[in-house]
């Protein structure tokens, strides 16, 4: 005897494809699917193919937009001389957040990772360098994550864009606000200490 019937295994087998849902997840947010009323599940399963349908890659910087190129890349008050690199388009949220840079954004899709197979040619590098040829870009920020994967990315890219004659910096890493320093591992303190700053 089946656990669910066919529809509703369907329906959590999909949902456990997502990233972070695992069958329990699963499970309940199926639950709750089929609780809701048809009309609130037409508008999900309506605003995930109008996400799919109208959502495509900025031309210019590779972030998720309706209208290309997107508000970032088109927005005349942002410094076109600064560009930060992020791994992801929600990177640039992460980013945004701060309400302190006021640049312009790249974003690779990705991180150098041999083992899933995933090299520079993988990544959205090539418009990169096409937009630091023009020779407006002054600085190009690195904000890929502080992972094996992303401090390899951050130094493949630094070695590529150095002969360009365009300044690279890495954003600084380290002990986290309101963290206690007997909880940061010899990695972390090492990064806190390098991206120590004047006071």
């Amino acid at each position: 005897m089946k656990d669910y019937a066919e529809p509703l295994a369907r329906l959590i087998d999909e949902l456990k494809r997502l990233p972070g849902i695992g069958q329990k997840s699963a499970q309940r947010i199926a639950f709750h699917l089929e609780r809701a009323s048809r009309e609130d599940a037409q508008r999900l399963a309506a605003a995930i193919v109008d996400a799919k349908d109208k959502i495509r890659l900025c031309s210019v910087c590779n972030n998720l937009t309706e209208l290309d190129p997107c508000e970032y890349c088109t927005d005349s008050r942002r410094d076109g001389e600064i560009i930060c690199v992020v791994e992801t388009p929600y990177n640039v949220i992460s980013v945004e957040k701060t309400r302190e840079f006021h640049g312009q954004y790249h974003v690779l899709h990705g991180a150098l990772s041999p083992l899933q197979g995933i090299g520079p040619d993988q990544l959205k590098l090539k418009n990169l360098l096409e937009r630091l040829r023009g020779g407006k870009v002054k600085e190009l920020i690195l904000a890929t994550s502080p992972t094996v994967e992303g401090e390899a990315t951050a130094v493949y890219i630094s070695r590529l864009i150095k002969p360009l004659g365009v300044k690279v910096s890495r954003i600084a890493m380290g002990i986290p606000v309101g963290s206690d320093l007997e909880f940061a591992d010899e990695v972390t303190m090492v990064k806190a200490m390098e991206g120590r700053r004047e006071m």
